[in-house]
């Protein structure tokens, strides 16, 4: 179960040709990457080396230690907003405890095997959340794209955006004129080569043209100084113990963000690819991946869509790509690391509108709007949260509405309802074909005897559904003699159901009523016997296999009574 696929496919063998695919499709990620973990932890508010430091040391352990085959790990977008607001409250030290907790909550999910179960997270809570960050992405880099000159950029959403209007005739030429042809590079160049990656060619086009040109533009050298040329030693900081509960909700929000981000790279990947990912495997390598990557200064990291569609496109179908690109950043900083600092801000916000614009899936959003309302409701709840207030709480309340809203419709396909058919001197039968002379009563071809009522719940019977059952006995105009409830369609029952049963069962006795429970499936039977409340609900006496022989047992209180 968490055996490593790197493990697998070394089991399995490599032929020549297939390591040669990976290697080529490694150096391919690895430059695509380069770009994108220097803008990633720009936005989040740490200097640019520390993105790197990410890609190398987690997207490596992501791909060996991994549950899939073409997974590539590193910074991503859906982490700038959490990252940011932490850095902000907490400095970076605390971002490493947020992270390294964060590391141990998805070892902890993956050995529980809560892989599987982290899929239930509804459609529209990670629209609305991942929209909400796109958005939010896109109005944090308006400062660098325009190069405006404006002290630090406010937090708060509607607070940035006055910000922006406010100092708008700062706006610098040469740095918009930049920004523009980046990400004009960046719309036309994947139609003239995919062979090398257009944010790759559109770092190095703006580099080239701000030292040619000399262009006051801002740069990752003036902003944040020299980059350094080689992996920090390992560092872990004071942990404060004293408030350690501080850093729970974020490390939360982390470790729930990097499940959904990676499992749903595996997913998309398993589908270009034709393979299955082992997701429990997958969340353990990620947290071995959060604990190491902040020991060596970076910052939370999981799988990324893109980067993973890029390596299977260039032909990866192994770990070993994976490995590579780390291995590739890792040579780009130790031989080209002083370069970086040339590269001007302008273009990586350029980058990262890009990203944004992707992230925003907005045909996924606008396709949600014509959903079913409580769908919407969570849809637009779940971005405004994410927008306007917090990430955290937006993907908190996203959920445990979208659970309230599903109980719900849970509870409204549930059903309990009389199952006889009247019959009279103008019906026949429909299942003996016999004309019948008086009014009686028929269900499944048995006749119900005066003084007997029977009813059936349709559906699961838990605690959404369980005040139905209290309305059954306020239809009944005098209490029967018997009462008789079918639950051959009820699958599942829990504490509250069983519950409803019992008060049912006692209310019965009071009325004089014998209550007999009939066609009882095998979930709700184990269930009744561990919770011991088969003497409440009357004892085995009560309980029928068949609804022939609940009517038996009905016949025979009758004539006894």
């Amino acid at each position: 179960m968490f055996v490593p696929k790197s493990i697998v496919c070394f089991r399995e063998g490599f032929t020549r040709e297939q390591v040669m695919r990976d290697l080529i499709a490694g150096v391919v990620v690895g430059i695509v990457a380069l770009p994108l973990a220097l803008a990633f932890a720009i936005a989040s508010g740490v200097p640019p080396e520390r993105g790197l430091y990410t890609a190398i040391v987690a997207g490596f352990i992501i791909s060996a230690l991994g549950g899939s085959r073409v997974q590539i790990g590193g910074p991503t977008g859906a982490f700038v907003v959490i990252v940011y607001g932490i850095v902000t409250k907490f400095g970076y030290d605390g971002l490493v405890i947020c992270t390294v907790l964060a590391g141990a909550i998805l070892i902890v999910l993956g050995l529980a095997r809560m892989g599987a179960l982290l899929k239930f997270i509804p459609y529209p809570v990670i629209t609305g959340f991942t929209s909400g960050i796109a958005v939010i992405i896109f109005s944090s880099q308006v400062k660098d794209f325009l190069g405006l000159k404006m002290g630090t950029v406010p937090p708060d959403f509607m607070e940035k955006w006055v910000a922006y209007g406010d100092n708008l005739q700062t706006l610098s030429v040469p740095t918009a004129l930049v920004a523009f042809g980046s990400l004009l590079i960046l719309l036309v160049w994947p139609r003239i080569s995919r062979m090398v990656p257009a944010p790759f060619v559109a770092m190095i086009a703006a580099t080239a043209a701000v030292a040619i040109f000399h262009l006051p533009v801002e740069t990752i050298g003036s902003r944040f100084g020299a980059v350094p040329s080689m992996l920090p030693a390992p560092h872990l900081p004071n942990i404060p113990w004293s408030h350690l509960r501080d850093f729970i909700s974020p490390a939360l929000t982390i470790a729930l963000l990097a499940a959904i981000e990676s499992l749903l790279s595996a997913v998309v990947a398993d589908g270009m690819i034709g393979t299955r990912h082992k997701s429990n495997a997958e969340l353990v390598a990620q947290g071995v991946a959060n604990i190491v990557s902040p020991l060596f200064g970076g910052i939370p990291a999981t799988g990324a869509i893109a980067r993973t569609a890029t390596n299977i496109r260039s032909g990866g179908r192994t770990p070993l790509a994976g490995m590579t690109h780390a291995v590739t950043l890792l040579l780009i900083l130790i031989f080209l690391g002083r370069w970086a600092a040339m590269v001007p801000l302008a273009a990586l916000a350029a980058i990262l509108v890009v990203v944004a614009y992707h992230m925003s899936e907005w045909r996924s959003f606008a396709g949600l709007l014509r959903a079913p309302r409580s769908d919407l409701v969570v849809l637009l709840l779940t971005f405004v949260l994410t927008i306007f207030v917090d990430l955290t709480i937006a993907v908190q309340v996203g959920i445990v509405i979208s659970s309230l809203l599903f109980m719900r419709r849970m509870a409204d396909v549930t059903n309990i309802e009389g199952v006889a058919t009247e019959l009279d001197d103008d019906d026949e039968d429909p299942d003996e074909i016999t004309r019948v002379r008086k009014k009686r009563r028929i269900v499944g071809g048995h006749e119900i005897p005066p003084g007997v009522e029977i009813y059936e719940v349709n559906g699961p019977f838990f605690f959404g559904a369980a005040d139905k059952l209290k309305d059954v006995m306020r239809e009944i105009a005098k209490p029967p003699k018997v009462f008789i409830l079918r639950m051959r369609n009820v699958p599942v029952i829990d504490a509250t159901g069983i519950h409803a049963l019992e008060q049912m069962a006692k209310k019965s006795r009071a009325q004089g009523t014998a209550f007999i429970l009939t066609e009882v499936r095998q979930q709700p039977l184990r269930a009744m016997v561990r919770a011991r409340k088969l003497d409440a609900l009357g004892g085995r006496e009560h309980l029928a296999k068949t609804l022939e022989l609940a009517l038996e047992r009905a016949a025979h209180i009758l004539a006894s009574s």
